[in-house]
């Protein structure tokens, strides 16, 4: 039996996020530091004391949560915890965590990753009049009718039951309506600052290719699975085609949880983030599951 590593994506952070971290655990303590360096800003300020509209920007919400959640990991891994990892994967963003969790890259390289996607991404935003909207309760099917029917696409598929749609703001809107009329138990605009995972995000895509060009990707220590696909992928480059793919595909989570756990024995889910968000996600397509969630140094268990 072994392990699955979770790592949480954007719109889970939390001002004070990974303080504890910092201040018990000098493997954390480094990572924060070495990403202050690189960054050439304060990652540990960002996420410590906000505010939270700073923490809540793309280009600074996107490094903060990838070096929150591998120094989750590196706390856990030092302290023994992980012998056996059977897969990873991430939401969003936190697929290139779970990536350098599994060595495909060193830290600091993620982390540059990390930061000029978020940079992109915002970018695009900038340049957009984009939004997103959660639909509750409904299923596939009727989610890419509605999609459709109002020109806007699926960017998230979570879980049984939670899928979220994103397009420019104005059809986002009539969707949000004509949702109401179609059988889902709840549907929320969402406050975001774009259209992520959608044709809004081609400008980013695009940009994010050329950046890609000049790294080295080595092949995972243990199965990766790309939101692109629900998939484990091994390839370096085929990496690479599903980092850019990524911001602009749908987010096939529940693929990738479903996969990874039948694929590889998994025994128990461990969320290396904040919130519990991933955790939630993880009973919600399969109550059978165990899962654990790590965020701040006081959660770290003596045993798995």
């Amino acid at each position: 039996m072994s392990i699955g590593l979770l790592f949480s994506g954007q719109g889970a952070q939390t001002v004070g996020m990974g303080k504890s971290l910092y201040d018990n655990a000098p493997t954390a303590k480094a990572l924060y530091d070495r990403a202050d360096a690189i960054l050439g800003w304060s990652i540990t300020s960002a996420s410590f004391d906000g505010p939270d509209t700073l923490l809540t920007e793309t280009r600074v919400c996107q490094p903060a949560l990838y070096v929150h959640g591998f120094a989750v990991f590196s706390v856990l891994r030092e302290k023994g915890l992980l012998p056996q990892i059977g897969a990873a994967t991430g939401l969003s963003l936190g697929e290139l965590t779970a990536l350098a969790s599994a060595n495909v890259f060193d830290f600091e390289t993620g982390l540059r990753l990390v930061a000029r996607r978020g940079e992109l991404m915002q970018k695009a935003c900038d340049a957009t009049k984009g939004s997103m909207a959660s639909l509750i309760g409904g299923d596939r099917n009727t989610a890419e009718q509605l999609c459709k029917d109002c020109d806007v696409e699926m960017a998230n598929l979570n879980c049984p039951g939670q899928i979220v749609i994103s397009g420019e703001a104005a059809k986002i809107a009539s969707a949000v309506e004509k949702a109401s009329t179609m059988g889902f138990k709840m549907v929320k605009q969402l406050n975001v600052a774009g259209a992520y995972h959608s044709r809004l995000m081609v400008s980013a895509r695009d940009a994010y290719a050329e950046f890609l060009k000049e790294f080295t990707f080595r092949s995972p220590a243990f199965p990766v699975y790309t939101n692109t696909t629900g998939k484990a992928v091994s390839d370096p480059e085929a990496i690479k085609a599903a980092l850019v793919r990524q911001i602009v595909s749908s987010v096939l989570f529940e693929d990738c949880m479903r996969n990874a756990q039948s694929e590889n024995n998994i025994s128990k889910f461990v969320e290396c983030g904040i919130g519990k968000v991933l955790a939630g996600l993880v009973r919600r397509t399969d109550k059978s599951w165990t899962v654990l969630s790590v965020s701040e140094y006081q959660e770290i268990p003596e045993s798995l």
